[in-house]
């Protein structure tokens, strides 16, 4: 270039980039026209506060973006707001599709239009960008289902790009998904369930069976793989014998299942929220340990995680013993502590969490605020949580509500009252994803 030539345009692009399309081709092909394309690549927790997690990681998006014709260089967007890298590059441009002037990122694109204010520079927002969207592509991706590999490492994932994950349980394929597609927009992101919980109290209450780990749950784990994309974590009882318990660990990884959460109570199993009235024991730290450190090295992978329940708050075994007990169980090799309790507050919950935080070494925090369930995922998420499971809820709801449907048949000799307590049937039948 000589003296007499004007400098290069330069052009700014924040793509997600999960699936690449021809959209995002053309996209690139057309912003190239007016200049040198700079691509702002969401980072894996910039898309996960506001949707849900990228199927493929940050590295391996920009190696795939890097390699396209018409990109001249990829940086990092850390967060939905395009403006801290529209400062440091200040662009003659930004080139974005038009439909984003509504939902969650209108406010996004105001601050990038008074931003550019700042040095002329221009929102280019083309009308026709012909190919398939990324919601389009991701309701696709859905309906052809995920593969173990994929899903096993997403709990990590979520857990450093994310400062709270929020788990629904799920007891059937149905129930699996509505944990999968179930979003709410608010506060200008779109929240959704990011993983899926697998209860062995609503395995059980389902087959009208007691909770005492006798039901086989291999089928519900089966059922809920093949309707869901998103992560699964297994709720494992204690985990039977240590020798036991390494086959539990070596099925649910080749199945992709993420994460398997076991108890530190022995003999016949009975559910925690009965408390010290049901004789439950508490397995010794030592034992515990032993079973834990043997799950872990029983698997093949990084990315499956043991996370180990700990139920002194619930035995009346005291703060301090739960707390010795996490100890004991990190240094066992456990890649997160659950710690439970029955109360109607989460007062103690918050204690131990305050006392954890002091740990040297620490992993992951998770709460199952089925008891004091007017505690918020911010509340919990403040105290130090990583994860939050919404335990047992759509079981018990569904529950009261097809016991009012069948006493209304009962009451009135006929099913016409009952029409607006249930959903159509052309609606439950077009929620079964079809396979060709």
């Amino acid at each position: 270039m000589n003296s007499q030539e004007e400098p290069m345009k330069t052009v700014y692009i924040a793509m997600s980039a999960d699936l690449i399309t021809p959209s995002h081709v053309k996209i690139i092909q057309e912003a190239s026209k007016l200049g040198e394309v700079t691509i702002g690549l969401l980072t894996d927790s910039a898309v996960a506060g506001y949707q849900r997690l990228p199927y493929m990681p940050y590295d391996e998006r920009k190696i795939v973006l890097e390699n396209m014709v018409g990109v001249k260089e990829v940086v990092p967007q850390d967060t939905l707001d395009h403006v801290p890298n529209l400062l440091k590059l200040k662009p003659d441009f930004v080139f974005h599709r038009h439909d984003w002037s509504t939902g969650v990122l209108r406010k996004t694109r105001q601050r990038v239009i008074d931003t550019l204010k700042e040095w002329g520079g221009e929102l280019v927002e083309p009308e026709h960008m012909p190919g398939i969207s990324s919601t389009s592509l991701s309701l696709a991706i859905r309906a052809v289902g995920t593969t173990p590999q994929m899903r096993l490492g997403m709990l990590k994932r979520l857990l450093e790009a994310k400062p709270v994950i929020r788990v629904i349980e799920a007891h059937s394929g149905l129930t699996g998904l509505i944990a999968e597609t179930v979003a709410v927009e608010t506060d200008d992101q779109v929240r959704e369930f990011d993983a899926i919980w697998l209860s062995s109290l609503t395995d059980s209450a389902l087959k009208a069976k007691p909770d005492i780990e006798y039901v086989d749950r291999m089928n519900a784990v089966g059922d809920i793989l093949e309707t869901t994309t998103k992560p699964i974590i297994f709720d494992g009882d204690t985990g039977g014998v240590t020798e036991h318990f390494v086959f539990m660990v070596r099925t649910l990884e080749r199945l992709g299942v993420s994460a398997v959460i076991i108890e530190d109570k022995k003999g016949l199993k009975r559910n925690s929220l009965f408390g010290t009235d049901a004789g439950q024991v508490q397995d010794t730290i030592e034992d515990f340990a032993l079973k834990i450190s043997s799950g872990k090295q029983a698997q093949v992978t990084d990315d499956f995680m043991i996370i180990a329940r700990i139920e002194s708050l619930i035995l009346k075994a005291g703060m301090d013993d739960a707390l010795a007990r996490a100890k004991g169980y990190i240094a066992a090799g456990a890649n997160g502590i659950m710690i439970h309790s029955k109360e109607k507050t989460a007062d103690e919950v918050l204690t131990f969490c305050k006392e954890y935080a002091k740990f040297p070494d620490r992993v992951p925090l998770v709460v199952v605020p089925s008891t004091y369930s007017q505690t918020t995922e911010d509340e919990l998420a403040k105290a130090g949580v990583s994860i939050v499971i919404y335990a047992n809820q759509l079981l018990r709801s569904a529950y009261p509500a097809m016991v009012n449907v069948a006493e209304s048949i009962l009451r009135h000799g006929r099913a016409s009252e009952a029409e607006d307590l249930c959903m159509p049937i052309k609606e439950i039948i077009s929620l079964i994803p079809e396979r060709s």
